[in-house]
């Protein structure tokens, strides 16, 4: 904006409402500045002011006139239309249009800072060694390299020093509060950069953070929050007396009723509520609500957590050195203990106190338990119940980011290359453990864990069930995306000459992609072809839009081997069997998670209802909270996806059969 000297009117007139300045030279207005909204207020060094004409809504139907009252200013910039109102202290910050401040102890900036960015978190190890480097467009990919490929020194070496530049671009000595954001009722606020339309209402004490908010999808900080070295990112909301030193939260986080948490990192759509975080790389969908858990030197990731969970990484000789992994869609039940380190595998529940140490990630969709004080595991069970059905559905419908520029990049496919090539391995490892455990032999122990004998042929089957399944969705779909009439063409369609896809898959935090491509990035780092931040995110995007195609090559290999034939040698009968193979067991499936969830209605489930009632009155009571089991919402969609399922099936077999050699 134009700026001005004040006209010896303007001072008298500032000077009469019970302005002070240090040096009304260093004052600037606008052009079209007008002094009456100035009042009681005191100016030091160089103090820049806009025009102040319009009115501020503070909550509906409230207005108040936009100006400066009661306030003390610093070396700063204020653009049009802003409110400040009792604010203690203002310095050194550039206030954009709209914005309004008031009741706030002090905001400040100190020196300079890169507020928050490059703060070193130690994640997962919380005796060091895994340091992430946080800033305000960090992903949860980027994170998954900086923490878990320590191995690899020049690769993070380089990676490491893409965010340092970045962040030394961020030093200043002058924050910003982007425009139209609101803060009030705020004591300490120092070193912080705020996001245009973000919200800060009570906090206690904010220092060296930014709150990356935008106009899509603003950033809100709650009552009694208190956060130092920080990042917050769009779409977050913390409140509530949360408690953050040295965190970084994502995008469409939640945080509140005091949770708190250190040297951790929370990323998309992530929430904590009563409980604890201690070096913690929570993936995107963590979700812990209770007060009683705490999650300590961990990654996980699609994770929720009992009441009552926690974890130990002490072994009380060298020092809290220990960590552990939960892989995708796994929970903890209810009280349950488990002594670091351990990798448990992925959509596995954990139940009970461990005290030993193992590894179950070869043997995915599991339960494990304590019995006689070992860790039992049982394969595949959690295949067949209701709460994986529902993850697997409720994920994409629970993503609150509105952000167009999403940072994590997330696939939500229950069966895909990355879980079923573990199922593969497990079916593998169930079969080497039938052949060479002993009959008279009750149970096998394979990495810290005790499977019954009699479970492994069982399990094996059931995994069975998952691969067919999954294969016939991913052909279902190809297939009905195509609109060939000849076998020939269709052949050719389905095709596929990359063979990057078929080898094995990892799970980026949240992003699926073949190991190969993680490789070539890390030589590409090394070598500096991708030489900044920009680019590499470039890359994690093409690997998140090229997924299906890496899928389906995938899924081709894994046909030719099954089949034991290549490609060129299928013929339309091979299809028509995977078909027929997805129809009957998607069927079974689903009718195994239908009977899980029937037992939400049968007899036990009813024992609390109809308090003062017989029988009669418990189930009139049962039905009129919980509905009946024809009318539950879940068990309705399964038994239309079996008779969807039914209905593609057949289109797609008559297609087939139709089609020209």
């Amino acid at each position: 904006m134009s700026l001005r000297h004040l006209s010896n009117d303007e001072i008298t007139r500032l000077e009469s409402q019970g302005c002070w300045a240090e040096d009304w030279r260093q004052v600037h207005v606008s052009a079209d500045f007008s002094p009456h909204r100035v009042q009681n207020s005191r100016f030091f060094g160089t103090v820049e002011l806009g025009r102040f004409s319009a009115d501020v809504e503070l909550e509906p139907d409230i207005l108040r006139p936009s100006g400066i009252y009661e306030s003390t200013l610093q070396d700063c910039s204020i653009g049009d239309d802003v409110r400040i109102a009792a604010v203690g202290e203002l310095v050194r910050y550039r206030v954009e249009d709209g914005v309004v401040l008031q009741q706030i102890g002090k905001l400040t900036v100190i020196g300079q800072t890169t507020f928050g960015n490059g703060t070193a978190l130690d994640v997962v190890n919380e005796g060091g060694g895994r340091s992430l480097l946080i800033f305000d467009r960090l992903s949860a990919q980027l994170a998954y390299c900086l923490v878990h490929y320590r191995h690899d020194a020049e690769f993070i070496q380089r990676l490491e020093a893409m965010i340092r530049e970045y962040c030394a671009a961020k030093r200043s000595a002058r924050g910003i509060i982007g425009c139209n954001a609101r803060i009030e009722g705020c004591a300490v606020l120092e070193n912080l950069v705020v996001g245009p339309y973000a919200e800060i209402r009570g906090a206690a004490e904010l220092c060296d953070g930014t709150l990356a908010s935008n106009e899509a999808d603003p950033v809100r900080i709650g009552a009694g929050v208190v956060a130092r070295n920080f990042i917050v990112q769009s779409g977050s909301h913390i409140g509530d007396g949360v408690l953050l030193y040295h965190c970084f939260l994502g995008q469409g986080v939640r945080l509140g009723k005091q949770f708190s948490a250190e040297h951790s990192a929370f990323f998309a759509n992530c929430e904590g509520f009563h409980g604890e975080a201690v070096s913690v790389l929570a993936g995107p969908y963590t979700v812990t609500h209770h007060k009683s858990t705490l999650l300590i030197a961990a990654h996980f990731s699609f994770f929720n957590a009992g009441s009552n969970s926690n974890q130990s990484n002490h072994m009380y000789k060298l020092g809290p050195l220990h960590q552990g992994l939960f892989e995708r869609g796994s929970k903890s039940g209810s009280g349950s203990y488990l002594l670091w380190p351990c990798r448990i595998g992925a959509f596995t529940v954990v139940m009970g106190k461990h005290t030993a140490n193992f590894d179950s990630s070869d043997l995915p969709f599991s339960y494990i338990d304590v019995q006689d004080g070992k860790s039992f595991i049982t394969p595949a069970m959690n295949l067949f119940t209701v709460g994986t059905k529902r993850d697997s559905a409720k994920w994409p419908s629970r993503d609150r980011r509105r952000d167009l520029d999403k940072r994590d990049r997330i696939h939500f496919d229950l069966f895909n290359p990355f879980v079923l090539g573990r199922v593969l391995r497990g079916m593998d490892l169930l079969d080497k453990l039938a052949e060479t455990t002993p009959s008279e032999q009750e149970v096998v122990k394979h990495k810290g864990l005790y499977i019954k004998r009699l479970l492994l042929k069982t399990c094996r089957k059931f995994y069975e069930i998952a691969v067919q399944v999954s294969i016939g969705q991913m052909l279902v779909d190809k297939l009905e995306a195509s609109h060939t009439l000849s076998w020939f063409a269709l052949k050719r369609e389905l095709a596929t000459e990359s063979a990057i896809g078929k080898g094995e898959w990892i799970d980026v935090c949240g992003l699926l992609v073949p190991k190969v491509k993680m490789e070539e990035l890390l030589c590409e780092i090394r070598s500096g072809a991708i030489p900044d931040l920009e680019q590499l995110d470039s890359r994690f995007d093409a690997w998140y839009n090229g997924c299906s195609i890496d899928c389906w090559a995938w899924l081709v290999g894994l046909i030719e081997k099954r089949l034991e034939r290549t490609w060129d040698q299928i013929e339309i009968q091979h299809l028509e069997k995977l078909v027929q193979e997805w129809r009957d067991q998607g069927i079974k499936l689903n009718n195994l998670i239908l009977h899980d969830a029937e037992k939400e209605f049968d007899v036990d489930s009813r024992i609390g209802y109809g308090i003062d009632g017989d029988g009669e009155i418990a189930d009139g009571d049962f039905t009129a909270v919980r509905g009946s089991l024809a009318e539950n919402s879940f068990i309705c969609q399964l038994q239309e996806e079996n008779r969807k399922i039914i209905e593609r099936a057949e289109s797609l077999l008559k297609r087939l059969q139709s089609l020209s050699q």
